[in-house]
């Protein structure tokens, strides 16, 4: 074992990385496995060429395949992990219907009606003394330091560029779509470009100052757009009212959206395909990666991001079909 630690700096972090890797000869696949960044897997390869002195995963057309050496170590730095994993397995098996800890998530306001109801059903039913506070996403710097803190357990957000580094596990993804009312000049259409979208008055539920943490203002920032924010609201549920009697426009997840108009008097139209999709993902400090509440809880909204996964697809085809536009 020599060979694999000690003062060539093969630490436990890249050691791992390295695991994955050997089994899945894929950094996309093992970025998701072990909720990192692919820049972040990308580098640790790099790191782990230097400290083995072999490339280890070579190109054979479109796929990676493992060197000799990987082939060599593969089960040696598995072995060693078993180890390591074995000293540090909890006595007993988690029992959540006994967590009786109090739970803190930061989650973005637009997944309340689609997301959130079904995370609180779960809770109840199978951690029933576990105390379960879900805030609104505050100042960015604020979400991290809280993390780092043991303060906040959770975060799911839905900004395009999280801080690397943090925990990562992409949860869904939706088409972006706009909600304005049934008279608006733009509400006969079945989409607008990009131009036309700057042009138009928007009410949004975080302020232009904060684009940090805003899906749509950040990716108009990485385009060097900006868009008019005339309004803005802390609580979602005023939305739907104030898209009735104003003029302004809305842009969110096509789910959220397809609850709004259900009212009949509003009206979703396809955004730009410059704002690309909604993805959202759950984010998660080191400090906590391996407690059995936190560990259970994120297995819990992989649980119901799939349930919603399976729906999307279907829903999401009648966007610009008329028949969703309520009269």
């Amino acid at each position: 074992m020599a060979n694999l630690t000690g003062e060539h700096g093969l630490d436990l972090r890249l050691m791992r990385i390295l695991n994955v890797l050997l089994d899945e000869c894929s950094v996309s696949k093992t970025a998701t496995i072990l909720g990192q960044s692919q820049p972040s897997v990308s580098l640790a390869l790099k790191r782990l060429r230097e400290i083995l002195g072999d490339p280890l995963l070579v190109r054979s057309g479109v796929r990676l395949i493992p060197t000799e050496k990987s082939l060599k170590i593969k089960e040696q730095v598995a072995n060693i992990l078993c180890e390591i994993d074995a000293l540090a397995a909890p006595e007993e098996e988690f029992d959540p219907s006994r967590f009786d800890r109090r739970f803190r998530v930061y989650a973005a306001n637009c997944l309340g009606t689609f997301f959130m109801p079904r995370i609180g059903e779960l809770v109840r039913q199978e951690a029933p003394n576990m105390p379960l506070d879900f805030c609104t996403i505050p100042d960015e710097t604020q979400i991290f330091s809280e993390l780092e803190q043991g303060k906040l357990d959770l975060v799911i957000g839905n900004w395009p560029m999280p801080r690397e580094y943090l925990r990562f596990a992409p949860l869904l993804e939706t088409e972006i779509v706009l909600v304005m009312r049934n008279d608006h000049a733009m509400a006969h259409r079945s989409s607008i470009d990009f131009d036309e979208y700057l042009a138009l008055e928007h009410l949004s539920p975080t302020p232009h100052t904060s684009p940090a943490i805003s899906p749509i203002d950040g990716q108009l920032a990485q385009l060097d757009a900006k868009r008019q924010i005339l309004m803005s609201v802390a609580e979602f549920t005023l939305v739907p009212h104030m898209l009735e009697r104003t003029d302004l426009v809305f842009t969110s997840s096509w789910p959220f959206a397809e609850q709004m108009a259900q009212s009949g008097n509003l009206t979703i139209v396809k955004a730009p395909p410059e704002l690309a999709r909604m993805r959202f993902y759950t984010l998660w400090h080191e400090r906590s990666h391996l407690s059995p509440g936190n560990q259970w809880f994120r297995k819990l909204l992989r649980r119901v991001a799939k349930e919603i996964n399976e729906d999307i697809p279907i829903i999401s085809n009648k966007i610009g079909d008329k028949a969703i536009q309520k009269t």
